[in-house]
């Protein structure tokens, strides 16, 4: 994982909402399901036992990468924003040199990316050839296909 993660504040107090819910919530109630389960006898053959330790686990793995993710989060300001090149969050109008055919994409964090939204990730190889680049420049993007290549038509926010 990176040593920085470019979040929206949208997207930061998300992360905060979730990693606050497993602790109040679902951490006590996988504390609750052990314990019921340990109530039934032998835990050598308690099947109800192993999966709610196993659960908990899961759980405990997921707050710890959540709290690693906080941790590295950086939180990005769209007023500080400069649209005279392609940064974090700007929505980039590209054309692809040999299809022609035009698209509009978000550049977002890692954690954000959703490609039905056109949200791309700032680490793809795509928002890695955008990044820095003004309107009108070429971005040649390495993929297993080749090198692909995109100009620069608009960038907003």
């Amino acid at each position: 994982m990176n040593n920085v993660m470019y979040v929206s504040k949208d997207s930061f107090e998300k992360m905060r909402q979730e990693l606050q819910h497993m602790k109040s919530v679902e951490r006590p109630a996988a504390s609750r399901a052990i314990a019921e389960a340990r109530e039934k006898g032998d835990l050598k053959e308690n099947a109800e036992y192993d999966s709610a330790k196993e659960a908990q686990g899961i759980l405990e793995a997921k707050i710890a990468l959540l709290e690693s993710q906080i941790a590295i989060s950086r939180i990005v300001d769209e007023s500080e924003i400069d649209t005279s090149k392609v940064s974090i969050l700007t929505k980039v109008t590209i054309t692809n040199v040999a299809t022609k055919k035009t698209v509009t994409y978000q550049i977002v964090g890692e954690k954000e990316a959703d490609l039905k939204a056109n949200k791309i990730s700032v680490s793809s190889p795509i928002g890695q050839g955008l990044l820095g680049k003004h309107i009108g420049e070429i971005a040649e993007v390495k993929a297993p296909t080749g090198v692909l290549k995109f100009k620069v038509e608009e960038i907003t926010l």
